[in-house]
């Protein structure tokens, strides 16, 4: 059971009481060695000193850019310098003077593309190396090597054409060129006229026409009218069903389980949206390092498509080891273990455990322990099923109470669609408490029974859709001959403005409650609602959000309200910043009442990874609790909802 439903202890949370703070922090990191150079980098990124393949250049020659883009508007003039690798390379050597002349050539195919992206058709790109124009240097040129070599390029883009006549012929001709992006009059742009043509063939395929093609694209630029005239002409070929799906590259895995559970079924009409969520399904089993559905080029005899899953099986088994440290928590260490294809079926096994407290031992009965053992096995029963079993047993110390507990639970969850998910399960824990109550033993039978919708665009960090739960769990506690239940609603939403998403507005809201039982003594304080921390109301330490007894002891509540709302704004292509307000309240009534309001705000700092945006927000809460927290720093990866 979770100690607590509503602000997960588990993130990586740094805090502040008065003058003692917390840290938790994992790293990826290695040290390059080159020469007499040293490289240090994080998550593959050099933090200081030169990369090894900087050292490795062959004949380096050293050289000066001047890049001149006079009549060029802001916007032009900044692609053109993001364009040109020159320009973003004069730090690093090339290698001999024809590599510094094939780079220069290279460069100005790139800005001459830029220009065509841009509308600008009748643009020129003049390149001269060491005052040589580079269409007039012999085939194998050499230069002075007094000092860089001087390289210089001149973009005169000329003017910006606009989109002439618009014809649209074979199987696409009943489309409207107006769907995509293609207005006589509009912007004529390179790469809106190729993802035009692309998302034409896109669409027909849609249709369930795998055979669909592009067969012929004429681009004419009319220099005197300032226009270019489009012509697309695209052969779709039948609507077809799937044929017989095969599975190569197994070795490990069973390829019954593989076409099974990518839910291809012969005979289903074919949509190339299916097979892109049949690659994404079999690469989230995390058995495969790599997973690619082939097509046949053409149709069998009865007019299906056969197709073929290829798949590279990675190591089945890993394991780990961590540790953190914290002036209030102490010392920490964990280790895990685990097994991604136990039975052949892309079952999982982890075993995996935690001893906190390290730091501030006295004793045994001072150290928070955890371990657990999860199994987890896909397309039970259904293609479309997942059945989980674990058994987990934990020491929690908190600010509101001490728990020792251990936890059973199987579940099974559906997925109805591909955005919609069921699930149900039962589960019995066992809770020994010292809270604002006294020392409580409690034997807790439950039946979690959860519904989610998940539109996201992206699970780590999404800029549009939205993702809603409800649960419930009826139970009843044994030893006291309680019933209650808990109900807990969320929804979390994404709005993104402008240009490649700058600026994503995000908002989440919670709420739960509680009913049964009439004395909350009678709950355990494992199922009771709190709130504060990284996972509801920043700034507040966690737990610290509760209603308290008479003597000023936090008892937890039974019912709650969240809001959080941030504003995701990306200041590079990798820096975000993150202004955000947390609102909550946690109260003694069967309902949320709002009587005790607390709010935290603050601002994050976002850097963007292959796998995840890096997390740090730093948030104070507005109305603080006499002797309570001052500040909250917290860590992780992927955005905070």
């Amino acid at each position: 059971m979770p100690s607590n439903p509503i602000s997960p202890k588990n993130s990586l949370a740094f805090r502040r009481t008065g003058t003692a703070f917390g840290l938790g922090l994992a790293l990826a990191f290695g040290p390059v060695l080159t020469g007499e150079a040293l490289a240090f980098k994080i998550f593959g990124i050099t933090i200081f000193g030169e990369d090894e393949a900087v050292n490795d250049v062959i004949d380096p020659v050293r050289y000066s850019i001047t890049l001149d883009t006079d009549g060029a508007d802001k916007d032009l003039a900044e692609a053109l310098e993001r364009t040109s690798l020159l320009v973003q390379g004069q730090e690093a050597p090339v290698s001999g003077d024809l590599g510094l002349v094939i780079k220069a050539r290279d460069d100005r195919d790139r800005l001459v593309a830029t220009l065509y992206e841009n509308s600008r058709y009748g643009g020129v790109v003049s390149v001269t190396v060491d005052g040589r124009d580079i269409d007039n240097l012999p085939p194998i040129p050499t230069f002075g090597r007094d000092g860089p070599i001087p390289v210089t390029i001149r973009v005169d883009p000329g003017p910006a054409f606009a989109l002439g006549s618009v014809t649209l012929e074979g199987d696409a001709a009943g489309l409207d060129p107006a769907d995509y992006d293609l207005v006589p009059g509009g912007p004529a742009g390179s790469l809106v006229i190729l993802k035009a043509g692309e998302k034409i063939v896109d669409d027909l395929k849609a249709e369930g026409r795998p055979l669909a093609e592009l067969a012929r694209r004429d681009v004419v630029a009319d220099h005197e009218k300032q226009t270019v005239d489009v012509v697309f002409a695209v052969q779709a070929g039948p609507v077809a069903p799937i044929g017989e799906v095969t599975v190569k590259g197994a070795r490990k895995v069973d390829p019954e389980f593989i076409a099974r559970y990518s839910r291809l079924r012969p005979g289903q009409t074919y949509s190339p949206e299916q097979l892109r969520k049949a690659a994404e399904r079999l690469r989230a089993l995390g058995v495969f390092s790599s997973v690619t559905i082939d097509e046949a080029d053409g149709l069998e005899a009865d007019g299906s498509l056969p197709l073929g899953i290829v798949v590279a099986e990675g190591k089945h088994r890993y394991f780990g080891v961590g540790a953190s440290f914290s002036s209030i928590d102490g010392l920490g260490v964990e280790g895990y273990w685990g097994h991604r294809n136990l039975f052949g079926q892309a079952e999982s096994l982890r075993l995996e455990g935690k001893v906190g407290g390290l730091g501030n031992f006295s004793g045994v009965e001072d150290l928070d322990y955890s371990a657990g053992i999860t199994f987890i096995k896909p397309g039970a029963f259904f293609p479309s099923g997942t059945l989980e079993a674990s058994i987990k047993g934990t020491t929690l110390t908190t600010e509101s109470y001490d728990a020792a507990s251990v936890i059973g639970k199987v579940a099974f969850a559906y997925e109805i669609t591909d955005y919609d998910k069921v699930s149900a399960g039962v589960s019995l824990s066992y809770d020994d408490i010292d809270d604002a109550f006294g020392n409580n033993t409690y034997l807790t039978f439950g039946v979690p029974i959860g519904y989610t919708r998940d539109t996201r665009d992206n699970k780590l960090n999404p800029t549009e859709g939205f993702n809603a739960a409800l649960s419930a769990i009826p139970s009843y506690e044994i030893l006291g001959e309680t019933f209650f239940s808990t109900f807990e609603g969320s929804i979390s939403g994404y709005y993104s403005l402008g240009a490649e998403d700058r600026i994503v507005l995000a908002a989440k809201l919670s709420a739960g409650m509680m009913v049964g039982a009439g004395d909350l003594e009678a709950i355990p304080a494992t199922r009771r609602f709190f709130a504060g921390g990284g996972g509801s109301v920043r700034g507040y330490a966690y737990q610290e959000i509760s209603p308290e007894n008479a003597a000023g002891d936090p008892t937890g509540g039974r019912a709650y309200a969240l809001g959080s709302f941030e504003a995701r704004v990306n200041v590079t292509e990798t820096i975000g910043i993150v202004p955000f307000l947390d609102i909550g309240s946690v109260t003694a009534a069967n309902y949320p009442d709002f009587s005790d309001i607390r709010m935290g705000a603050g601002i994050g700092l976002r850097y963007q990874t292959p796998f995840g945006p890096l997390r740090l927000d730093v948030a104070m809460p507005l109305d603080p609790y006499d002797g309570g927290s001052k500040y909250g720093i917290y860590a992780g990866i992927g955005q905070s909802f």
